[in-house]
């Protein structure tokens, strides 16, 4: 057995079962074990960005490590994007990386660099392996640490693969959380009490059923809100779950909701605070007297700790009957007339189906949709969790390889869109069950709405050449089908209404898009 069957042996027996992979020359042994040991399903991705989305939205559909394959420092550059947007959303992911062998990268060959320096950007846990002997070991200690919510890189070099051993130990991964400091969760049910106007601010697995289910409890025990960052990583809504508020992008209707809440507990979730600095505006969102504790920190079950809490409050075992914390069902009815952003929000809370997952890399196009989509049949949100566009396309791809019984909805702008489109490839090669809704407002809005933030209004031509996407304009329906997709363009509701119903009776992936009036 060589190195590179001795790691695929580690990752099998520690759950790993997928694979999103753009492999070279120093990954070949680690594909060819993958053939050799069953137990990986290898997913080609045309784009390494396109691998670490891939990765993100696998993972966190199902919660444990998605295991990727990449060739040297280039290749792992090509994916930091999303892998930056994994690591905020504190998504389990296992990288390995082929290097040059041990004995050739100081005469320092073309596709060398510093791949210590760049893994350590994203990962929360890095090893460069040093020996074949301790490849078992070193995978092992790798997925440990993803299954803690990190992205875990392991740089192999191809001398390490190749090398045969004897009798391998093949060594065990393994997880567990720290037990939940009761410190914390006695001060904070005491800043609930003692509190006026409080908030639970919830994050991580707190926003999936079980966190949710225990934040409800506290809440209607306490008297308390339930807030959430404006990008949450992954997040049960609709009927029958909570209404949790979701704070404004920008940092002035943030800040004023804020501001109304005298103390606040987080739950997996860290302080908010601007995206951006802007002159004469503070980073952080909450003021220095705002009381705040937070449970659930570190290697601790954030889940766990709320459920602590909830037993601290004396709360009820289980939400309370007719809570007004719980949404009803309510679906916005089906407008009509020309595509515009709001029309589209409608249209897509109206439409989407019960248990789909909707992964929101709308942007401006979707400001309202997280408040329309409230009380829908209940669904699975995912979204930009760390801001770098660009994880839509792929994180659909990989959520789909994951559940593949559920219908995904890549809610998807048409800037951010373009820098991963190969994913849809990875679509139609495997017949996922995608829909793409393409916002196609022909320009990078974000930038003009902060240009107009920031007094400079109207743009001149130098501006807008670095603004609109519309000379020429780009042809979405060509590109999906290019890469095998049954593609379409709507320029009305009732046009969108007719594909997307197609695209959900028919299987395989399609992209619908939505070209949209001011």
């Amino acid at each position: 057995m060589n190195g590179a069957e001795v790691l695929v042996q580690t990752a099998v027996r520690a759950g790993v079962d997928v694979c999103f992979a753009n492999a070279g020359t120093t990954e070949i042994h680690v594909v060819k074990a993958m053939e050799k040991i069953p137990g990986i399903r290898p997913r080609l991705c045309l784009f390494e960005g396109g691998c670490s989305g891939a990765a993100d939205g696998y993972a966190r559909m199902m919660g444990k490590p998605a295991m990727t394959l990449l060739h040297l420092g280039p290749g792992f550059a090509n994916a930091v994007a999303n892998f930056h947007n994994a690591r905020r959303a504190g998504t389990p992911i296992f990288n390995v990386i082929g290097d040059h062998a041990t004995w050739h990268r100081p005469s320092d060959p073309l596709l060398n660099m510093d791949l210590e320096s760049l893994v350590g950007t994203v990962s929360g846990w890095t090893r460069t392996c040093d020996s074949v002997f301790r490849i078992s070991s070193n995978a092992a200690a790798g997925i440990s640490a993803a299954l803690s919510g990190r992205i875990a890189t392991l740089i192999l070099p191809s001398d390490c693969s190749w090398t045969e051993v004897m009798s391998p130990q093949i060594a065990t991964a393994g997880f567990s959380f720290d037990p939940v400091e009761k410190t914390s969760i006695d001060e904070a049910a005491q800043l609930l009490l003692s509190s006026f106007r409080t908030a639970l601010f919830l994050g991580g697995r707190a926003l999936q059923k079980a966190g949710l289910q225990a934040a409800v409890r506290v809440a209607d025990s306490a008297g308390c809100d339930l807030l959430t960052d404006v990008f949450p990583p992954r997040m049960e809504r609709g009927a029958g779950y909570p209404v949790v508020k979701k704070i404004p992008y920008f940092p002035e209707a943030a800040s004023e909701l804020l501001s109304g809440y005298d103390a606040l507990v987080f739950a997996g979730a860290r302080e908010p605070v601007a995206f951006f600095g802007y002159q004469d505006m503070p980073g952080c969102l909450l003021s220095p007297g705002q009381r705040r504790v937070h449970i659930g920190t570190g290697n601790q079950d954030e889940v766990e700790a709320l459920e602590c809490l909830a037993d601290a409050l004396n709360a009820q075992p289980s939400p309370v009957p007719d809570s007004p914390l719980i949404a009803s069902y309510s679906c916005p009815p089906l407008p009509g007339g020309r595509l515009t952003a709001e029309t589209v929000c409608q249209a897509l809370a109206a439409l989407q189906p019960e248990n789909a997952i909707v992964v929101d890399e709308s942007l401006t196009s979707g400001f309202v949709y997280y408040a329309m989509s409230a009380g829908v049949a209940p669904f699975t949100l995912l979204t930009l969790t760390g801001g770098a566009i660009g994880q839509g396309i792929p994180s659909a791809t990989g959520a789909a390889i994951a559940c593949p019984e559920r219908p995904v909805i890549d809610f998807q702008a048409d800037g951010s869109a373009l820098y991963t489109l190969q994913s849809l490839w990875n679509q139609a090669r495997e017949n996922l069950n995608v829909t793409t809704l393409i916002c196609s407002n022909r320009s990078y809005n974000i930038i003009r709405a902060e240009m107009k933030r920031a007094g400079f209004s109207p743009t001149g031509p130098v501006s807008d050449c670095l603004v609109n996407l519309d000379h020429p304009e780009i042809n979405w329906v060509r590109l999906g089908q290019g890469f095998g997709v049954p593609s379409m363009s709507a320029f009305t509701v009732e046009e969108l209404a007719d594909g997307f119903s197609r695209a959900l009776e028919e299987p395989g992936p399609h992209l619908i898009e939505l070209v949209l009036q001011a």
